[in-house]
């Protein structure tokens, strides 16, 4: 089956005040298997983390970016929709 992925934020919208703390949360709608994530922002080359989630305690300027999940059930992968982090 295709794994359909979602993105959520915290705080909502993915707008942060400097210093501040943010919650990327991946969510897997259908898939069966155990499931692998990866978190990745646009123009870095390693992943960001492993996990559901990614949680970044202070966000800094640097963290401003687009942000999306990779998930994999072993014989599927897909990707979350990107999601614009703006550091306020």
């Amino acid at each position: 089956p295709t794994l359909r992925v979602s993105l959520r934020a915290q705080p909502p919208g993915g707008q942060v005040a400097l210093g501040d703390r943010l919650v990327l949360s991946c969510e897997v709608a259908t898939g069966t298997g155990p499931l692998s994530f990866s978190w990745h922002r646009e123009g870095a080359r390693a992943s960001l983390g492993t996990g559901a989630r990614l949680e970044l305690q202070q966000v800094g300027d640097s963290d401003s970016g687009h942000y999306h999940c990779r998930v994999s059930n072993g014989d599927s992968v897909a990707e979350s929709p990107t999601l614009k982090v703006t550091v306020l």
